[in-house]
């Protein structure tokens, strides 16, 4: 085939207008907000020989604080897959007084300041407040400790997960509930056999999505964490502490770490999703 044959077939095959003029701007747009900050990033980091990089990294107050981070925010996302498939549930399969209600206050975190949204978690869970005082009788201390950083990462990465879940489960035909109850199934089988697999990439995008989010909060955390080093610190606010004393090249090696963590991490979730995802075509 010759070359403008193959120009030819390419026109034909794009449906979209423009699409030379359409992509360059595109690449160029992803250029300037994602791929120039990362390379100053790297580029930054780079200014450290090998053994400071490896020094700053192993330091037991930066491990600490990345195990705070990625370790609280996979509790969360967990959290926030199970609670989040059950509110999903309940706002498609069921009618109630004041739904519409209930649905548009899972969209909150999206439009709360995230600041906001610390101070008054911490006021409700500290020992004199009003969810706080119940639990101090019991001996549980939610604001400044790490369950505190808890609470607020599934607050802010619920909707995360219910709004990624919610179309599918809709689309989802109760039909094929019905189908199984009449051949025999228990709702238990129903729901793992039926519902489950339908909604199962759904749910690991949400846990994605969900787990990201809470990985870089900043806002709402450091106000109920307490922020003691060794027990309740962040990377986030490290790095910010590392940046205040202008140890910024201290600051990039952290947040390089946190980057390549993240990308990879999101990276096997996106493949089991894709495995999830040719599982359940093959299994239809």
């Amino acid at each position: 085939m010759s070359a403008s044959s193959s120009r030819i077939a390419f026109r034909q095959q794009s449906v979209i207008p423009g699409f030379g003029l359409t992509m360059g701007l595109t690449l160029t747009w992803l250029g300037l907000i994602v791929l120039l900050p990362l390379s100053a990033l790297f580029i930054k980091t780079s200014e450290l020989t090998f053994d400071r990089f490896i020094a700053i990294i192993t330091a037991a107050r930066t491990l600490h604080a990345l195990q705070v981070s990625f370790g609280l925010a996979l509790v969360a996302a967990l959290v926030n897959v199970v609670f989040g498939a059950i509110v999903v549930w309940v706002l498609v399969r069921y009618e109630f007084p004041f739904k519409k209600v209930v649905d548009a206050l899972i969209d909150i975190p999206f439009a709360l300041p995230t600041a906001v949204a610390g101070i008054a978690l911490t006021a409700l869970y500290a020992e004199n407040g009003w969810v706080g005082s119940l639990l101090a009788p019991l001996g549980i201390q939610v604001s400044f400790t790490p369950l505190g950083i808890v609470v607020a990462l599934v607050f802010i990465g619920l909707p995360f997960v219910v709004r990624t879940v919610q179309p599918v489960l809709a689309d989802l035909d109760q039909e094929l509930e019905e189908a199984a109850a009449s051949l025999g199934a228990t709702r238990t089988q129903t729901l793992v056999k039926v519902v489950l697999p339908s909604i199962w990439p759904a749910l690991l995008t949400g846990f994605a999505l969900a787990f990201a989010r809470a990985v870089g909060e900043y806002g709402s955390v450091i106000f109920i964490a307490g922020n003691l080093p060794g027990v309740s610190e962040i990377a986030p606010l490290l790095i910010v502490i590392r940046l205040e004393e202008f140890r910024y090249a201290d600051a990039t090696a952290i947040a390089t770490v946190m980057l390549v963590a993240s990308f990879l991490l999101l990276l096997v979730i996106n493949r089991l999703q894709r495995w999830a995802e040719l599982r359940g075509s093959r299994n239809a």
